[in-house]
């Protein structure tokens, strides 16, 4: 085999490789808790309002919170609301669901560690987010 032969073949299996890789690629959700099995037993995590958590929640407490993700408010910020009020949280993207649109009407359940503020806004780091029925 020539050495422009070589070549040629080189480049296609590299070329057809690298095509392949591509199409099972789904971007940066691939890795993400929703894209693989987590624990859905009971939890001693408390479900609370986001006026509950804002009016009582300490630093570092971890907290599970049901609504909607109502606005994005730029890099990984958003507004989150549910009956009671608005709380921020700051969400990875890594930890939104694999294949699933989530917009302002979308009913989720958002799980985190509350980051309690005495000066300026206080707000929830998202570490798991499902989309709920309701």
């Amino acid at each position: 085999m020539n050495r422009i032969a070589k070549v040629i073949a080189i480049t296609v299996l590299t070329v057809s490789s690298a095509a392949a890789m591509a199409q099972s690629y789904t971007g940066p959700t691939a890795s993400s808790a929703g894209a693989s099995p987590h624990y859905t037993g009971p939890s001693t995590i408390p479900k609370m309002t986001a006026k509950q958590l804002l009016d009582n929640g300490t630093d570092d407490q971890y907290v599970t919170l049901n609504g909607k993700l109502i606005s994005h408010a730029g890099s990984k910020d958003y507004v989150f609301a549910d009956a009671s009020g608005q709380i921020k949280v700051k969400i990875s993207s890594k930890y939104f669901p694999a294949n699933q649109i989530i917009d302002g009407n979308t009913p989720v359940e958002i799980t985190g560690k509350f980051d309690k503020n005495r000066f300026g806004t206080s707000k929830l780091e998202v570490k798991q987010i499902k989309v709920t029925a309701s």
